[in-house]
């Protein structure tokens, strides 16, 4: 079993910055891909960023290429999501996840992942 606890959402005005933080219960940290995904109102969850077990790979969605990076501290079992030049569209509840890594699928997906974080809030004023 993963714990997840997200923290660092809040309120900022567009263009801003932000960084969530996520830690991780266990010995294991490194053994799981990490992923930030975030559902705004009336929307389905969707991925934002996704990291490998040994942060040797990234990913992230192609809204937020350029603004926003996923990076670990597997030392610290903490993963983090830097987000600049932040957009009213960026609102969104946004959740970490954990999976494990070794197992087929595709890690741009939800249902890819076995553990979830409970979510923080981010939002975002024009």
């Amino acid at each position: 079993q993963v714990q997840l606890i997200e923290s660092g959402g809040g309120l900022m005005q567009a263009g801003g910055s932000l960084r969530l933080s996520c830690a991780a219960s266990g010995r294991t940290f490194s053994s799981y891909v990490m992923g930030w995904f975030r559902q705004g109102p009336g929307k389905e969850r969707e991925f934002v960023a996704a990291i490998t077990g040994d942060g040797g790979s990234t990913n992230s969605a192609n809204s937020v290429k350029g603004r926003f990076t996923i990076t670990r501290d597997n030392a610290e079992n903490t993963l983090y999501l830097q987000m600049n030049s932040l957009k009213p569209e960026d609102t969104a509840v946004y959740y970490c996840a954990a999976g494990w890594g070794q197992k087929p699928g595709i890690i741009t997906t939800a249902q890819w992942y076995d553990y979830w974080g409970q979510g923080t809030q981010v939002t975002v004023s024009s």
